[in-house]
């Protein structure tokens, strides 16, 4: 039986250890952290589970939900469900754009005309564009920037500042004005583009440790592999036909030995690790945008209409959050409390998180015109400085295969379509896990 190890316990290398495990290889995985989940995970603050970052998925991640039911979830009992929508608080000058349960593309046509907020010219502006990405098969001859897109394809101001920038740093986690536009069709392709459920958007009712990371590790338990976490591994040592592996524990002559190793650490990590094997050129480029959370605690009987709702943009005048989740429709347990998410977050953190918490809790009660939001019961700011890969246009990133034999890469930043997602760390995953178990 082949013996393969897995480094690094995120996602990509949870996925990977997953489907090592479903096809009866023996498969160790190793994680540095003392928990599974990379930089979607878990962390306990103030007697709450939270997580270090609040995420969506979508529909079309088709092999995301492929993996729950592996693990053993139903997605119905751990995600939220809701149509695709654009939704802001009544009177805050934004839109409430929701798309009903339809077949597509009538599902967005219908939507569109019953949208609030948007004058004639922005819807029409907006079905202009669906028509020709539709025609123009989701493709650019030269990538460029989303803005470059958006003004070639004569979008409206207005739609840009509620539907299209909010839509663009919520995926890829970049300013449009230096996103990739053919990423961001790519995302668009397979959800506005593809069947009405593709586009739906599901939100974690669960912590995004107990989503996936504490399952997988179970299941390859289960098939007889092995998963260890405060565990790191130095170095990658070619020996024979395989590898060997440094890690902090004394080194001895019953040491494993590998058929095939796959580094599925961030990007940084990885260079290190395969310095001497591959080529890591492509590893070390990486610019690199945070992320960042706003947890705020409220009185329990607080509760917002919608579970998310997207937040105006002011123009950079400190009114940082994009979108608010109401974590009380997701979880009875945490009635009155809000996740605020900030994406590409360098200058809203650069005040730092007690500026940040403030900042935000006065713009909640702006918003909602509801003086005590500005007085929450406790906040917590976590932020993940580089929480995903700048995604800029004809961005080069490193293939799964490292052209060595038994050695994969694995991680949300190798090359794929989509941008630095859990579908794409998820399929990243299984790629590596293809490369080495053939």
């Amino acid at each position: 039986m082949k013996r393969i190890a897995v480094i690094g316990g995120g996602w990509a290398g949870c996925a990977a250890a997953v489907e090592l495990a479903r096809h009866g290889i023996s498969v160790s995985l190793f994680e540095a952290a003392k928990n599974l989940g990379g930089r979607a995970r878990m962390v306990e603050l103030n007697g709450c589970k939270l997580d270090n970052g609040q995420h969506i998925l979508l529909g079309a991640y088709a092999e995301s939900l492929r993996l729950l039911d592996i693990v053993g979830l139903a997605a119905s009992d751990v995600l939220l469900r809701l149509p695709l929508q654009m939704r802001y608080p009544p009177g805050s000058g934004g839109m409430d754009f929701v798309t009903p349960r339809l077949p597509a593309p009538w599902h967005m046509l219908a939507g569109l005309v019953r949208a609030k907020g948007l004058q004639r010219e922005d819807k029409l502006a907006l079905a202009r564009f669906s028509t020709t990405a539709r025609w123009m098969d989701w493709r650019l001859n030269s990538d460029c920037s989303v803005s470059e897109l958006l003004e070639r394809f004569d979008q409206t101001p207005r739609l840009v500042r509620l539907m299209w920038s909010p839509l663009c740093i919520a995926a890829l986690n970049t300013p449009p004005e230096r996103a990739s536009a053919q990423v961001f069709l790519n995302v668009l392709r397979d959800s506005l583009g593809a069947k009405r459920s593709a586009s739906d958007m599901l939100i974690p009712r669960v912590d995004l440790s107990a989503l996936f990371p504490s399952r997988a590790a179970a299941y390859i338990e289960r098939h007889a592999g092995s998963v260890q976490c405060g565990m790191s591994v130095r170095r990658i040592i070619a020996s024979g036909s395989g590898w060997q592996l440094e890690t902090g524990e004394p080194q001895t002559a019953d040491d494993p030995h590998y058929d095939a190793v796959i580094v599925a650490t961030s990007a940084w990590q990885a260079a290190s690790l395969l310095a001497g094997h591959a080529d890591t050129a492509m590893l070390s480029s990486f610019a690199y945008e945070p992320i960042t959370t706003c947890f705020l605690q409220y009185p329990p009987q607080l509760r917002l209409a919608h579970p998310l709702l997207a937040l105006v943009d002011d123009g950079g005048k400190g009114h940082w959050g994009q979108f608010v989740f109401d974590r009380g429709h997701l979880d009875a347990e945490q009635a009155g409390l809000l996740a605020v998410v900030v994406s590409a977050s360098s200058e809203a953190i650069a005040g730092g998180h007690e500026a940040l918490s403030a900042a935000v809790a006065a713009q909640l009660a702006g918003v909602f015109r509801l003086q005590e939001l500005a007085t929450p019961l406790w906040s917590k700011v976590i932020s993940e400085k580089r929480a995903t890969f700048a995604c800029t246009p004809g961005l080069q990133r490193p293939s799964n295969d490292t052209g060595v034999a038994g050695l994969a890469l694995a991680g949300d930043y190798t090359a794929g379509d989509y941008p630095a997602t859990l579908e794409s760390a998820v399929r990243s995953g299984q790629q590596a896990a293809l490369l080495v178990s053939e």
